[in-house]
This record gives structure tokens, C-alpha cells and sequence, in this order.
């Protein structure tokens, strides 16, 4: 199939391209950036000496009709008007959020401007969504974050483990999720040995991407207290999400047990996800380069609260991994191709 990647000198679209070089199944046709075009791939991303002598094309939705799938890795808000120009049978992954939210006026909350509409969510570990996304020609491509938080807690909700209106989250993301523009808060004399949390206060516009598919999974309304961390690293994260248990007759016995019971079960045969043995602890380290998730739970009993740990990487997991898992099931193939990678502490 020829493949297309529109915004594909970005961190998200460079990602996309390493993965996409050995995809058995996909040609790369057409790789657009358009304040990069005419320079070389390798100026940008110099790891891809694979791509050496080809150069960014320019961002042409004509260009695009030579293709069978594309993605758009662009900045939120830019993907809806150049995608409105192409046909319905162009398979479309959107790494953007253009459209990720179903309600109009949380999308005018968080983002502001004019509402595309709402696609097919693309996280195909949370039960139901994988067999919506292979039969969809259009997708849109979770966020980071709310891919580590929603996969957190989906068990613990699905099992009815946990109050949904208090589940509180603390997560720490490595620079490249804020994209590569230039910007004076991201120079490496800025982050360098140095923690702060961004957008908080429940302004981060991923919140509502997370309490919409939360929801979704038992039909009760979800709150969540978001708190972001920018981290001294270019990718990876971190994110601590807790959650009070319910009160139910079911939850009577030993916490941990039937906590676990509950994760395991629900990831069953989740190639991608790996729930860890007691002792052991996530680390993004773990992670990097891959399309893997790694969690643990433990319970608090001081505070009677479901503690989950879980890492990922930004620009796997969260961004470029996913979208190739997300396209090879749209295409019918095994959702596992081109993502055999494994973390590279």
C-alpha cells in the first residue's frame, strides 16, 4: 500500500517514518512538511539514513490522492481543512486532535476554533474500540496522556472497582510531547534538572478526551483532577492515577487479589500491555522506542484508594506507535506488523 505522512518532520512524524521503513506491507509514496519542504529527510531526522537523498515534499492534498492511507501528524486544528479535500476511500489516521471529542462545546472549551467532528477513537485496548477501528476508514489517534491514564483505570471501571467521579492523576511527560517548535520554556537550560507542573487546575486539553472514553466503558460519568509534570527528558511517561474504591458488596475480601484478577483479565492477550509482577515498578526507560505499556496497582489502604503506575512512550504508545497499530487494523493485518520493537533502557 502506499502510505503518505503529511507533517512528517515533527517528532511525532519522524517516529512515524522509522517505523514505517521496515513495515513489510507499506511504501512510504508521499512524505510531506511544509515549512521543510525541499530539504532533505536526514537534515531533520538524521537517524533515517534509510530515507538519505529524499526530501519533504510540500503539504498538497493532491499529492495526497496518490496514496491508500495517510497520516497527519500536524499541530491541533490544522489536519480537519486539508482532510475535508480528500475522498472517503483514503484511509486516514489523525494524530491530532481534530477529532477526538464527540461534544462541540468541550472542543470550544479546550481548543477553540471551528468543530470537525468525531471519529473513531483509536485505542484499541479498551474493550469494543478494536473491532470499531477495523472496520473504520477514518481514525483519530488518542493523545499521549490520555492513552496512559484511560488504559490505567479501564479494568478497574469495567470491574466497577472504583468511584469514577474521583479518580486523580499526577503525570510526568518528556518534552517532545509539546512538539518541536521552538519555545524558550523547552530549551535545555530551561528543563535541565528541573520539575514543573503546566496547565493545571483541570485546563489540559486532554482532560475531556479522558473523561469522554472513560465514560464510555460503563456509562457513568467520569471526573478526573489532571495534573501534568514537564520532565528533564526528551520522551517518555509517567503517569500515577488514583482512584477511591467503590462501595459494593462485590469488593468484600482481599483487595489485592481481586484487583489483579481484574487487570489481568482484562488485558488477556494484550500483546502490547504487560501488567508487572509484584516488587516490580514501570519506568519509561523500559519503554522508549516501543508501542509497549507497563503498569502496576497496588492498593492504599490508609486512603482506601486504587493506586495504578503506568509508563509509556510519548512518541511510541502515545503518538506514532499506536497510529501504525491503528492503521494495520484498518488495513486487516496483524496489528502487531512493524511494531516488534521492544524498550531501550
Amino acid at each position: 500500500m502506499k502510505i503518505g505522512v503529511i507533517g512528517a518532520s515533527g517528532y511525532s512524524g519522524g517516529e512515524l517514518l522509522r517505523l514505517l521503513i521496515n513495515h513489510p506491507n507499506f511504501e512510504l509514496e508521499y512524505l510531506a512538511a511544509g515549512s521543510h519542504a525541499g530539504e532533505l529527510i536526514t537534515s531533520v531526522h538524521p537517524h533515517l539514513t534509510a530515507l538519505s537523498g529524499r526530501r519533504f515534499e510540500a503539504t498538497d492534498t493532491a499529492r495526497a490522492l496518490d496514496c491508500e492511507l495517510v497520516f497527519f501528524a500536524l499541530p491541533h486544528g490544522q489536519s480537519a481543512v486539508l482532510i475535508a479535500q480528500l475522498p472517503a476511500q483514503i484511509r486516514i489516521v489523525d494524530l491530532g486532535a481534530d477529532y477526538r471529542l464527540t461534544d462541540p462545546d468541550q472542543w470550544e472549551k479546550y481548543y477553540g476554533g471551528s468543530y470537525a467532528g468525531a471519529w473513531t477513537y483509536g485505542l484499541p485496548e479498551i474493550k469494543g474500540f478494536r473491532s470499531e477501528i477495523s472496520s473504520s476508514t477514518r481514525v483519530a489517534n488518542p493523545g499521549c496522556y490520555a492513552t496512559a491514564i484511560a488504559l490505567s483505570v479501564a479494568p478497574a471501571i469495567d470491574a466497577r472497582l472504583i468511584d469514577q467521579s474521583d479518580i486523580v492523576v499526577v503525570a510526568a511527560s518528556g518534552t517532545t510531547g509539546a512538539g518541536r517548535s521552538a519555545k524558550v520554556s523547552l530549551l535545555g537550560s530551561e528543563v535541565m534538572n528541573s520539575l514543573t507542573s503546566y496547565k493545571f487546575g483541570g485546563v489540559h486539553q486532554h482532560t475531556p478526551e479522558i473523561e469522554q472514553t472513560l465514560t464510555r466503558i460503563s456509562g457513568a460519568e467520569t471526573t478526573i483532577s489532571f495534573t501534568p509534570i514537564l520532565a528533564p527528558m526528551p520522551r517518555g511517561i509517567l503517569a500515577t492515577v488514583t482512584a477511591k474504591f467503590a462501595k459494593s458488596d462485590h469488593l468484600a475480601g482481599a483487595l489485592d487479589s481481586i484487583c489483579r484478577d481484574a487487570y489481568m483479565k482484562y488485558f488477556e492477550g494484550e500483546t502490547f500491555i504487560s501488567l508487572l509482577e509484584a516488587g516490580q515498578m514501570p519506568k519509561t526507560a523500559s519503554v522508549l522506542g516501543s508501542n509497549s505499556v507497563q503498569m502496576q496497582i497496588a492498593v492504599d489502604e490508609h486512603s482506601h484508594r486504587l493506586v495504578v503506575s503506568t509508563v509509556i512512550d510519548n512518541l511510541g504508545k502515545g503518538a506514532a506507535g499506536q497510529a501504525l497499530q491503528n492503521a494495520n487494523l484498518m488495513c486487516g493485518l496483524p496489528e502487531t506488523l512493524g511494531l516488534w520493537q521492544v524498550g531501550t533502557p
